[in-house]
């Protein structure tokens, strides 16, 4: 191999950039040329690759997004886009591929490997900690700490005003930011998709206790689900039933996606950054590196992208136990 690329497609997550700087210096540490692709896959379907150097990557492990930006291509996911893709990497003489992304970016590259055979190696970056194969995902610490700060500042003004408000974090279809944003925000509970129980009728009955124990104000996480707005529906369902408590809605939207990674996810990013490289150089393809129990772990994409990553029960009941009181419904 003397010959790899490293791009970044999908959302963007905090920390990409520091996995990317890694990449490339892993990359000529192992006396590799390393290319960047600008725009993910469309930049591959259209040959859009700069030639990278360890100065290429200066100064960037502290920013937030990605300095090979991002696009979602729907070319890609035509056999004529991805066709032209492979012909793009044949010309540059490219031999393997790193892939910062989640869940379609990995989708794309297990199809790709399986037409052309292109080794890639993938390094999870998505803010949403969804991806089985790593405990711990590039950009989740920095969205939940943002969460964190955010829920800080609204609790100022909820128990100033004793309002219940409804904070709606991202997280796709998985409840990851939602729960630990809860537990670190003191918040009366998390309404996440993993969990059936966490229902409107499970609010109205912790709100009513709430307010008999003179409780002044009230924080419940929401996690979006399948689509955004769901905190507002839940409020609006809750305030029928209890009209009598003034009720707002926060959505913290796209700000979860920016900002500084923080320490934790710029070590991340580097690890598996240089295992993606690394990994390459040992022959692997198809898989994402990940890290699990503080090791470097590779797990085929079929099975990063397919199966499912659960909420352990202790931390997803922990709101619930810190709010010291077990009600029924």
């Amino acid at each position: 191999m003397k010959k790899i690329a490293v791009y970044t497609s999908g959302g963007d997550a905090p920390g990409m950039n520091a996995c990317i700087r890694a990449a490339v210096r892993a990359g000529h540490y192992h006396g590799l040329e390393v290319y960047g692709i600008i725009k993910g896959y469309d930049g591959m379907i259209n040959g859009n690759f700069i030639e990278l150097d360890n100065r290429s990557v200066t100064n960037i492990i502290q920013k937030g997004g990605t300095i090979l930006k991002s696009a979602r291509s729907e070319q890609f996911r035509t056999p004529d886009g991805r066709k032209k893709a492979y012909d793009q990497l044949r010309s540059f003489g490219i031999d393997g591929l790193v892939a910062i992304g989640g869940n379609g970016t990995f989708t794309g590259a297990e199809l790709f490997y399986n037409e052309f055979k292109m080794p890639c190696v993938g390094a999870p970056g998505t803010i949403d900690n969804d991806l089985y194969g790593s405990d711990f995902t590039i950009g989740y610490d920095t969205a939940v700490n943002t969460c964190l700060s955010a829920i800080d500042k609204i609790r100022d003004t909820a128990d100033a005003h004793e309002r219940v408000f409804f904070i709606e974090v991202m997280g796709r279809d998985t409840g990851y930011i939602a729960v630990r944003s809860a537990i670190a925000g003191g918040a009366e509970m998390a309404i996440i998709p993993e969990d059936a129980f966490n229902n409107v009728g499970e609010v109205i009955n912790r709100l009513q206790h709430g307010t008999s124990e003179a409780k002044a104000s009230h924080i419940i996480i929401v996690a979006e689900g399948d689509e955004v707005g769901r905190a507002t529906a839940i409020a609006n369902e809750v305030k029928i039933a209890l009209p009598q408590l003034d009720y707002k809605v926060t959505i913290l939207g796209h700000v979860q996606r920016g900002g500084a990674p923080t320490a934790a996810d710029r070590v991340l990013a580097s690890r598996l950054g240089l295992a993606a490289v690394e990994g390459l150089i040992e022959g692997r393809a198809n898989v994402m590196a990940g890290i699990i129990d503080h090791k470097v772990v590779y797990t085929p994409f079929i099975d990063t992208i397919t199966k499912r990553k659960p909420i352990s029960e202790d931390l997803s009941c922990l709101p619930e136990k810190l709010n010291g009181r077990k009600y029924k419904v």
